[in-house]
Formats: C-alpha cells, structure tokens, sequence
C-alpha cells in the first residue's frame, strides 16, 4: 500500500469517530534507529473510545501509545513519545525489535479547516507532502506545484525547498533540522501503475498479490470473457488490442507482458516502450524475448528490460510465480538488493 493510500484509509476511519463524536489524534512513525516494525511516515489513528485503524509496531506498543493518545487529546496539544526497545524495556513492553523510534501523536479536530483540507487534497492523484514540526504540531501540506495549506508563515523557507526537492523521489518520511527546529517532510506518492498485458489464468493471482502491495494494477487484454471485473476484482480493465491503446494515456507505468501469445506479446512490447515505462518485465524466456524485440524493431537497451521477469526463488506454480514476479518489482520500486536478511544487523536501510 502506498503511504497516500494508507492516509486516505486513517482520514476516513478518523471521519467514522466523529460521527461517533468520539476525539481523536493521527499517530506517525518520525525517525527510527536500529530494526522496526515499521519506518518513518507510517501511520495509524486513534479515537478516544479505544478504536484505532492500523499499527505502528504490529501491536507492541498500541495500549501504551492509546494512553498517550488520550493525553495529546486532554491537552489539545501534540505530544512526541521516545521508544527505546532495549533489553530493560522488554520487560515491561514485551517487545523483541532492537531499535528505537519517535512516534508524533497529534490531536486531530474534526473543525480543524487544516485537517478538512488534507482529507480532500490526498483523495487527488497526485504527490503531496506533509510537514510537522516536533513536537509543536506545526503543519503545512505542500502539493507537487508548491501550492501550500497550513501554516506556511511558521515555516522556513529552506525546509519548504527541501520538501519540493524530493516531491518525486520514492523515499520514506525523514526529519529536517533548522536551526533548533525539526520537522518531519513525509511525501506520499500515489500508487505506481502497474499494467499486466494478458488476462490469463496466470495473471489472476499475480493481479491479487499486486494489489495487496500498493500497485494500482490495470489489466490489458482485448477478451471480455476474460479481462471483467469478476476475475480481477481489484484491477482495472482496458479491454482493447494493445495496437489500440494510447501509449501517452499509460505514461510512466510498470509492465508485465504476459499474453502467451506472441504476436500479442510483441504488440504489448511495443506500446510499452512508445509510453516512457519506469518497468517492462517479460514472463518467458529470454531468447523469446529477443526474438519479440527484433521483429519490432527494438533490443534489450531500448528499455527498462527486465526478461525473464521474476527472482530466482524455484517458483512453479502460477502462485508461485506471482510471487516471484512481485518480489522483483518490490526490489526496484524500493531500491533494495533482494538478497536474504540472515545475518543483517539491521532490516532496514
């Protein structure tokens, strides 16, 4: 899930507790040092009847943070909460994480114009920003124009371009310092676009886990009988040759060419590269691959080629190579090596 994803998801659950009348506060991951559950700019929400919507260390840490959280609503002020998660705290928290983390807890108000505001911008397609400083609660929201909502007076001008700079870099939340301020800059980016040209039976569960982790997924494939809405519940549908498509409506996306089909396939490959893809995996063998390319005219240079797409993990099963497949694209997207944790000292980072 995307990190705007997951803020429209907390606003809404903070909208269901107010029509409960119940207060509430949005709680964010600020800084972690060592292993966490979960990394800066993460979030979840918590209303004053003890009802939360998602989880900032897989449930460690929730009750203690909820009684801080109806502190932060008792004095209408944000607080910050250190967590060591040492050997000495183990006893009391029963926490097994060696790190340690800064979590912001802010009184969410539901006449707060800031927040009514931030509820509408992040329901757009588009990159936003959110900066808080810690732990005074100071809050601006910044779209990827540089229009601004909050309290942009309180704001230094540096920590305003240092927002902008990293509008379009996939990078988690981090926290600036000024002066003696700090301010924590989390842009949450929209869910990158995942096109997978073919609807076969290989495609549905590939479609499912793809959606489960934050891609906005469209399938691509002339069949109505089998590219609809009841085999791929969480997709998209573009039901069209891909000769058909405009490559300048699918900008900037990541493909899977999967039509075991070649003459297909190579239109696919095609409309791919004509749409300045960030990713273009192929399913089969490279030497396919290469033969597609050739009969249209391209190479393995002339894009971002991964062929064959998918990790090495001895998948066989249409499940299998799902996985194979979106462990790959998990592994770009991040930046990440894709090689196994045993023996890091650290998961993150």
């Amino acid at each position: 899930m995307s990190r705007l994803q997951e803020a429209r998801d907390v606003m809404h659950k903070m909208k269901q507790a107010w029509e409960r009348n119940q207060k509430t506060t949005i709680l964010m991951i600020t800084e972690v040092r060592g292993s966490a559950y979960r990394q800066p700019g993460a979030k979840m929400m918590m209303a004053a009847d003890g009802q939360m919507f998602g989880t900032l260390s897989g449930g460690c840490l929730e009750s203690d943070l909820f009684e801080w959280s109806k502190e932060a609503i008792r004095q209408s002020t944000p607080l910050t909460k250190q967590y060591d998660l040492s050997e000495n705290e183990l006893w009391t928290l029963g926490i097994g994480c060696k790190g340690s983390l800064e979590i912001l807890i802010v009184p969410v108000d539901q006449d707060d114009r800031f927040w009514q505001t931030a509820m509408t911008v992040i329901q757009e397609e588009r990159p936003t920003t959110l900066i808080l400083e810690i732990p005074t609660g100071v809050r601006v929201l910044l779209d990827e124009n540089g229009n601004g909502w909050g309290d942009l007076a309180q704001l230094p001008n540096e920590v305003r371009q240092q927002a902008l700079d990293r509008t379009f870099q996939r990078t988690r939340a981090e926290v600036m310092t000024h002066g003696n301020r700090r301010f924590v800059i989390d842009t949450m980016r929209p869910s990158e676009r995942l096109i997978i040209a073919g609807a076969g039976h290989d495609a549905v569960p590939l479609v499912s886990v793809a959606a489960q982790v934050g891609f906005g997924v469209t399938v691509l494939d002339p069949r109505k009988d089998f590219n609809n809405p009841f085999r791929f519940p969480s997709a998209s549908h573009l039901v069209v040759e891909p000769s058909a498509a405009d490559p300048a409506a699918l900008r900037d996306s990541w493909w899977i060419i999967m039509n075991h089909q070649q003459s297909r396939d190579e239109a696919s490959l095609a409309l791919a590269l004509k749409s300045s893809p960030r990713f273009i995996g192929v399913l089969g063998p490279l030497s396919r691959t290469q033969e597609m390319l050739a009969n249209i005219g391209a190479d393995l240079s002339s894009g971002p080629l991964h062929a064959p797409i998918g990790l090495d993990l001895g998948a066989e099963s249409i499940e299998e190579v799902a996985i194979s497949i979106i462990s790959e694209l998990m592994m770009v997207r991040s930046g990440s090596s894709g090689l196994p944790l045993h023996g890091r000292t650290k998961i993150h980072g």
